[in-house]
């Protein structure tokens, strides 16, 4: 038993995984969350040879930062696969420090995918997990698993609505009886965010920053509506003189940043809602919208959305895990959820 009892534990370790544009969550079936970290790479060239140098939070400090030989990248773009070889490398190295490098950790991985990927991405996503791996690759929508995890009733027949708002897309559905009906995909999210305030940095202070500093802003004094007049100190370079330059910044700038992204994001929303049945329009009224992923963090993003759609809007418990815990659920009762798992 001793040698085949522990493979035995090991292929029993499935996992499920939010393969997300900005972080990669990692759920063990059985054990909750266990892996946080950046989709980030930085690949080394020698000699016209790319090999891995660091992957996750180590990566993500490279960024923007890295020698001539060396380059950090994102291998999603949008929720989806941006650079096949990458992206099986960083799904392999998640795969071996989960299972602690084990020989045979050759799990079962169920992933979750936008629901605007087309056939060819997600058939992209399975080969990567299965070269990187696998020995069976199943696939859940965004949307659906965010719901799950949010413990929204969606196998019940009423109507519930989820906006989750990752690094790459926003992802928008009204779900009844298990399925999706009606689904939007909109490839603005907290990435165009940072894009956003990069942009409004440039033009009204002529403030050269890069990705990390505009993040940094959104997390540190970001807002979807102004309440008071807290001020942040941003450090970038001068487009005039070219040299460093610091500037202090109010909630009043960072709204008119993201106020574009987020007229997207509401307009997207309304579509959902004209397009969604009666019956079940019915049922939003009271059950109003749930908001999950990173983006929902942003502050008094639930009032801007509730004053302009008129409905309740609720932020999940935890919204930057909501997506990889409902995915780990659907690992956890694959019966009850075999109806919204698929494979290419």
């Amino acid at each position: 038993m001793g040698i085949l009892g522990n493979i035995t534990k090991i292929w029993s370790q499935d996992m499920a995984i939010d393969l997300g544009t900005a972080n990669t969550l990692v759920v063990l079936k059985g054990q909750g969350v266990v892996l946080n970290e950046p989709s980030v790479v930085a690949i080394v060239e020698e000699k016209g040879k790319k090999t891995v140098l660091a992957v996750g939070d180590e990566a993500k400090t490279m960024l923007g930062r890295t020698p001539g030989n060396i380059s950090a990248i994102r291998p999603l773009r949008d929720g989806v696969i941006a650079d096949f070889i990458v992206t099986e490398e960083m799904i392999k190295h998640f795969i071996k420090k989960v299972h602690k490098r084990s020989t045979f950790a050759n799990p079962r991985i169920l992933i979750c995918v936008p629901t605007g990927s087309t056939p060819v991405e997600r058939k992209a996503i399975q080969d990567s997990a299965l070269a990187a791996g696998a020995r069976r690759v199943q696939l859940i929508e965004e949307p659906i698993a965010a719901a799950i995890g949010a413990g929204l009733p969606i196998s019940e027949a009423t109507g519930s609505m989820v906006v989750d708002i990752g690094g790459g897309t926003t992802e928008i559905a009204v779900m009844s009886l298990g399925g999706v009906v009606y689904s939007k995909s909109l490839r603005v999210a907290g990435d165009a965010m940072d894009q956003a305030m990069s942009t409004y940095m440039r033009k009204e202070y002529n403030l050269l920053i890069g990705d990390s500093t505009a993040e940094k802003i959104k997390k540190e004094i970001g807002t979807a509506i102004p309440t008071n007049n807290n001020t942040y100190p941003v450090k970038g370079r001068d487009i005039r003189s070219g040299t460093p330059k610091e500037v202090t910044i109010t909630e009043e700038d960072t709204s008119e940043a993201l106020s574009g992204i987020l007229k997207e994001m509401i307009s997207g929303i309304k579509d959902a809602l004209e397009n969604t049945p009666p019956e079940l329009s019915a049922d939003l009224v009271d059950m109003g919208l749930t908001l999950t992923g990173g983006g929902a963090l942003l502050k008094n993003i639930d009032k801007r959305f509730a004053k302009e759609t008129g409905l309740p809007v609720h932020i999940a418990d935890d919204p930057l895990a909501c997506v990889a815990i409902g995915t780990g659920k659907a690992l956890d009762q694959e019966e009850t959820f075999s109806t919204v798992l698929s494979e290419y």
